[in-house]
């Protein structure tokens, strides 16, 4: 998903971290993005904003401890980004029946069935999942000074409540049902590009995955920022592995919004 907003100050083109208790950001002249240059800031939002790996964690394991099956976090998540991905290859279905597949095809690689109330069960946590700790925080200040829009890669019927997670007014929403694909596709970008009128190089997407977000962004010469939440994690989580290299790395939204808003 893609949250959208309009900005006007430079920002540095990477984040170092100096320890897991405080992360300074280190100008870097010669490679800072100009952050007046872009018209808006692109947000994905699941895995960004929504803490989604605990979502998934959360409805997995207990489906797994009723078959006697037992992986660890780091684990089951590379195996979610693995048959998730793969679900949504070829002719469109929604995103319902994706998180059906995916439960279905754990169970496969695992050996046993899910009962259909199992492979509902991931879909249906869905609106519960939550935002992180600094995701509201961040997004109320870039709202006063910000246009917002969201592209997810759900259903329109399971957005119905992250907007609400979110503690902000979102002006527009544009889902994967509506794009007919999912990401990493170039379609969804584009489509994103034609509903606000925008150029590539007028657009910052700031995103989690480099898989779903950063490789298409960077293949439409759209300029990205890495938020790395799994920063000191093992493994990739939920996503699948890329190569994908953003223009900017931070820890975290908090962070980003820290620098957007002239905040040291």
């Amino acid at each position: 998903m893609l949250i959208f907003l309009r900005a006007g100050r430079s920002i540095p083109a990477r984040i170092h971290f100096l320890s897991t208790a405080s992360v300074l950001a280190i100008m870097k002249p010669e490679s800072q993005l100009p952050f007046d240059r872009f018209a808006w800031l692109t947000f994905d939002c699941y895995g960004t904003l929504i803490d989604w790996e605990s979502g998934i964690l959360a409805a997995l394991k207990p489906v797994l401890a009723v078959h006697a099956k037992a992986l660890s976090d780091p684990e089951l998540l590379a195996l979610y980004g693995r048959v998730e991905a793969e679900a949504e290859q070829g002719e469109y279905r929604r995103y319902r029946e994706i998180l059906r597949q995916v439960v279905r095809d754990v169970g496969e690689r695992l050996g046993f069935s899910p009962s259909a109330a199992e492979l509902d069960s991931l879909s249906e946590s869905l609106p519960c999942w939550q935002p992180f700790p600094d995701t509201v925080a961040a997004l109320r200040p870039l709202k006063t000074r910000s246009t917002l829009a969201i592209i997810s890669n759900v259903n329109d019927d399971l957005f119905a409540h992250p907007p609400r997670h979110l503690g902000i007014d979102l002006d527009d929403v544009i889902t994967a049902q509506q794009a007919c694909s999912y990401k990493p596709s170039l379609n969804n970008f584009e489509l994103a590009l034609r509903r606000i009128a925008a150029a590539p190089h007028s657009v910052l997407h700031v995103a989690q995955s480099l898989y779903h977000d950063v490789a298409p962004a960077k293949a439409l010469g759209i300029s990205t920022v890495w938020v790395n939440r799994r920063a000191g994690k093992p493994g990739a989580g939920a996503t699948k592995i890329s190569s994908a290299q953003p223009d900017m790395e931070v820890p975290d939204l908090k962070t980003l919004a820290n620098l957007v808003m002239g905040k040291k």
